[in-house]
């Protein structure tokens, strides 16, 4: 049977039908659909988990207990997940084990570009790396057979053009594996200093023997063109080359990119002219191969930042570029990205906008627009979770320094809060640190799509769970000072930030109310019974033109330049009624739909 998926298809199509029986993630593009789509698989357990360092160590737990675990997240995601990373490769495995990294070259959707080859090297555990989807599937599978084989949990790169590209892919019915008994053996499963260093030589024998199934794995292979010129590729980078060069070079697709297959290489390097290194981001390769002795090209002449894409290679490589239609910049309005229309973040961010005697440490997620036009608000973020912490290293510094000119808030998700933001928020009470913290609760997780979160009342497979309380949460890790709002409601969200920041010591402002995109829940439904029903309207008679309005940033006000008058877009309108209490002249109002 054949069929059309994309590379995050293939990779739950290969672990259902490698007998894969436990599942678990946290979303982030490129990687969300992985988990989403192998929940669609009765036969394997699936579970969003409330950060990437839980998910790989409930995926190593499973193992250990004897069935084949995958685990999937972004490349930001594998530097949560290092700390157990590190160690579950002295232990090794029971069950089979593998964690898919999504690696973003270009940074579409990311807060940096990093190369998690890296990782494989650091950690010391074996990788693969597809370049379609068919690979993808049939690399998958194998590396469970590997992972059991060499007792190492297994790295799987992928990137965000596999990820999402479409490519025929044939499939296979599932295999069930056979579980694994779980036998109490504390010389393999327990790292004390005196266990670990009998672990870390069984470790460097297992790689000792990699080498061999490097140079003899299927997904290592050459294709020869009878050409001077070699490429070496790995990932999408290969199918790249072979864009730019056809039939005018030879290649060496590697596949199994970790130990990398030197013999093969050297040979594959014999008598070629000129060889050439395609790796997408870190020369990885590169330095290995040329630290063995063998003379190639890499990023002294390929790009070493952004995607490999054959144009850019074609280009530095052989001068050339391909006509394409140019478009007329002159007919293209610049659109920034904003918070949708109807998103419960607004008010927040106008209020924020306007205040100059604070400093905001935002999170990642949506409200990172916070930082766009028209609010101007946000000064800076790092990763999730950091928008606690470091503001509290911020409001430390200004106290060191005596500086009382400004107060520290920090503004995160329900999500962000569930998958690092608990911790943070403990040093800011344990240190009693005297910052205001803003958690936007839009019921959903929103910038990857909308998957469960431990707050929402349901699980990844939409079944009802336990709903955990932000606010009992809030309370729990000690602050005393705790508000929840209504987001929309500018005069209750002017008094709840002034009221935090008025407070001495740790306080707490939760919003909440559901994103504008969301399928409403029954729970939405009852306890925001006008959530999306209503629509605005500018009376044109009252409207005097003052644009004040517009500082909201919803993307459905348009202002007519003609007749100098606000107006709404009604079918993305959603009635929120922000821009309602900002005009001054009562010229806009909320209809019923």
């Amino acid at each position: 049977m054949k069929k059309l998926l994309t590379g995050n298809e293939a990779i739950a199509r290969g672990a259902w039908e490698a007998g894969v029986k436990f599942a678990t993630a946290y979303p982030g593009t490129p990687s969300t659909e992985i988990l989403e789509n192998v929940a669609t698989y009765d036969e394997i357990v699936s579970e969003w988990a409330p950060n990437e360092k839980v998910a790989l160590e409930a995926a190593a737990g499973a193992s250990i207990g004897g069935i084949r675990t995958l685990c999937a997240m972004k490349h930001v995601g594998v530097n949560v997940a290092t700390d157990p990373l590190f160690t579950f490769a002295y232990l090794g495995v029971n069950g089979g084990a593998v964690l898919v990294s999504a690696d973003e070259p270009g940074m579409h959707s990311s807060q940096n570009e990093q190369d998690n080859r890296n990782y494989a090297r650091h950690a010391k555990v074996c990788m693969f790396e597809p370049s379609d989807s068919q690979e993808t599937k049939d690399m998958i599978k194998e590396a469970y057979t590997v992972s059991e084989e060499y007792d190492m949990p297994v790295l799987f790169r992928v990137t965000t053009r596999v990820c999402h590209s479409k490519s025929i892919v044939e499939c296979q019915d599932r295999v069930e594996i056979p579980d694994k008994p779980y036998e109490k053996n504390i010389r393999k499963y327990c790292p004390l200093p005196a266990f670990a260093k009998g672990m870390q030589v069984k470790l460097a024998d297992n790689f000792k023997r990699l080498e061999f199934y490097s140079n003899n794995s299927p997904f290592n292979y050459v294709e020869e063109n009878v050409s001077e010129i070699g490429v070496i590729g790995s990932g999408v980078a290969y199918r790249y080359a072979k864009e730019v060069f056809g039939k005018k070079a030879s290649y060496l697709k590697i596949g199994f990119s970790y130990p990398l297959p030197m013999e093969k290489i050297r040979d594959f390097s014999k008598g070629k002219k000129t060889l050439y290194i395609f790796e997408e981001n870190d020369p990885i390769m590169e330095r290995e191969i040329k630290a063995a002795g063998i003379d190639c090209i890499g990023k002294d002449m390929l790009p070493a930042m952004g995607e490999l894409t054959p144009d850019r290679v074609r280009k530095v490589l052989l001068g050339e570029t391909v006509p394409i239609i140019q478009p007329n910049p002159d007919m293209v309005l610049p659109r920034p990205p904003s918070l949708c229309a109807g998103c419960p973040h607004r008010g927040i961010f106008y209020d924020l906008g306007k205040r100059k005697d604070i400093m905001i440490f935002s999170d990642i997620g949506c409200y990172s627009l916070g930082l766009m036009a028209p609010y101007n608000a946000t000064d800076a973020m790092i990763c999730m979770g950091a928008s606690i912490s470091a503001g509290h290293g911020v409001q430390r510094a200004f106290d060191i320094k005596g500086d009382t000119s400004k107060k520290v808030v920090s503004v995160l998700g329900d999500s962000t809060f569930f998958h690092s933001g608990i911790t943070s928020l403990m040093d800011v009470t344990y240190n009693k640190s005297n910052t205001l913290t803003i958690i936007l609760d839009n019921r959903i997780t929103g910038m990857t799509g909308h998957q469960q979160n431990p707050g929402t009342g349901y699980d990844l497979k939409g079944e009802a769970s336990p709903e955990l309380s932000i606010q009992a949460i809030v309370s729990a890790c000690g602050v005393t000072n705790v508000k929840t709002i209504d987001p929309n409601n500018l005069k209750e969200v002017k008094e709840a930030i002034n009221w935090g920041l008025e407070t001495d010591g740790p306080a707490v402002v939760i919003t909440r109310w559901p994103c504008v995109l969301k399928k409403l829940s029954t729970q939405d439904k009852t306890e925001f019974p006008s959530a999306f029903k209503n629509v605005c309207t500018v009376n044109v008679d009252n409207c005097i033109g003052c644009k004040k309005c517009l500082k909201s940033g919803c993307p459905a006000l348009a202002f007519d330049i003609m007749n100098q008058k606000s107006g709404i877009l009604k079918d993305i309108c959603v009635g929120c009624g922000v821009c309602v209490q900002i005009c001054p002249k009562q010229a806009i109002e909320v209809e019923v739909r």
